[in-house]
């Protein structure tokens, strides 16, 4: 059986340097994922966690940064910390396009059954629409609200 890989491609009218700022600093995280933020020190082998809540503060997802070369590419392990053995990867790719900047994200490397692929194929679309909304006109969406 064929393994599952969502790739998600968007254009965004910014640079580089701000979509990557956007991705990696929890002070921009925040604003368009759910008040969530991706923490780390982004070096290769370093941990990264994302992080939510306001009065408890809790992560949400872990992993290690397994590839960095800011403003470009940025590769994740990816586990709910509670199912650490169910790992997968994110991988972010950024290219320039004229006055605009292509996101490509890749989930991929699931585990046979994981149940992570259920709760991110879903995720995955809202996160960047409301990335690409706050990038452009500096309000995220609220991604959670049906």
């Amino acid at each position: 059986m064929k393994k599952p890989k969502l790739v998600y491609e968007t254009y965004i009218r910014t640079t580089p340097k701000k979509l990557w700022t956007a991705i990696t600093k929890p002070e921009f995280t925040r604003q368009y994922w759910a008040g969530v933020e991706n923490v780390s020190d982004w070096k290769k082998g370093s941990k990264w966690e994302h992080i939510g809540g306001d009065k408890v503060r809790e992560v949400w997802i872990t992993g290690k940064v397994l590839e960095c070369l800011p403003p470009k590419r940025l590769v994740l392990s990816w586990a709910d910390p509670d199912a650490l053995a169910d790992k997968s990867r994110v991988t972010f790719e950024i290219e320039p396009s004229g006055d605009m900047v292509c996101l490509t994200v890749t989930h991929d490397n699931f585990k046979a059954g994981s149940p992570m692929i259920g709760k991110v194929s879903g995720g995955w679309p809202r996160v960047l629409s409301s990335m690409k909304s706050f990038l452009e006109t500096g309000k995220g969406l609220n991604i959670f609200k049906h």
